[in-house]
């Protein structure tokens, strides 16, 4: 190409628009995917986490949800645990469901169950847990099933044996049927909603232990600071 002013310059060499090797659409997919694939790992730890936490209020009726929703069809389930949907899984879960429901109603049996729910609860958490998350290796999956899964499912039932206790300790135990009456509640209500919105269902979960760490406090305090302190002018008078 000859200038105005009689020298040649070269041409311009334009860079076609790549969109197979680092062009724009595929660093689109590239951030695109991943974000979906971190949602949906998202959504079954979330998911986990709730059904391990209503293992917390009961051991078997959790179970017997998962076992049902992966029946019907509703419910995928990780590699090595696809028994949990089977048939003889349901009847099992269903028996040991209503017998540990019924055995709660009957005084003293309910304390003596709190001792054997406490190691049981954490083991279904993690295996309730494990079941659902679908999206990492086993190493990992198994992993965040005992530290999520299990943490969920030893915090809440360690709670509600708390609560038990101190209800016992203030009534008499009279108040102990209306505690596994919560409890059962809780169970079949967060089972229900993790499965429907597992978000919703940690939050929930959440806002549960921090209440009941509350009310846990409050029933195992002593004396107020307000009424010892009352009692030191008139010690002093």
């Amino acid at each position: 190409m000859v200038g105005m002013l009689g020298f040649t310059t070269p041409p311009v060499k334009t860079r076609p628009l790549d969109t197979t090797r680092g062009g724009p659409y595929r660093r689109a997919a590239m951030i695109a995917l991943p974000h979906m694939a971190s949602t949906e790992l998202a959504l079954s730890i979330a998911l986990g986490v709730g059904l391990a936490a209503a293992v917390g209020f009961r051991v078997f009726v959790p179970m017997l949800v998962l076992s049902v929703a992966s029946y019907s069809g509703h419910l995928h389930l990780s590699s090595g645990l696809e028994w949990l949907g089977t048939a003889p899984a349901i009847v099992m879960f269903a028996i040991t469901a209503v017998l540990e429901v019924l055995a709660y109603y009957i005084p003293g049996l309910d304390h003596l169950l709190d001792t054997i729910a406490a190691p049981a609860a954490v083991i279904a958490g993690t295996v309730a847990a494990a079941a659902v998350i679908t999206d990492l290796p086993p190493i990992l999956r198994w992993s965040t099933a005992v530290i999520a899964g299990g943490g969920a499912a030893g915090l809440t039932q360690g709670l509600t044996s708390l609560l038990r206790v101190k209800s016992a300790m203030l009534t008499g135990g009279l108040a102990n049927p209306v505690v596994s009456t919560g409890e059962l509640g809780g169970a079949i209500g967060m089972s229900l909603l993790a499965l429907a919105s597992p978000l919703i269902a940690v939050a929930l979960v959440a806002a549960f232990c921090w209440y009941a760490v509350r009310i846990v406090r409050r029933l195992f305090r002593g004396i107020p600071p307000a009424a010892s302190g009352n009692k030191l002018p008139r010690q002093a008078e």
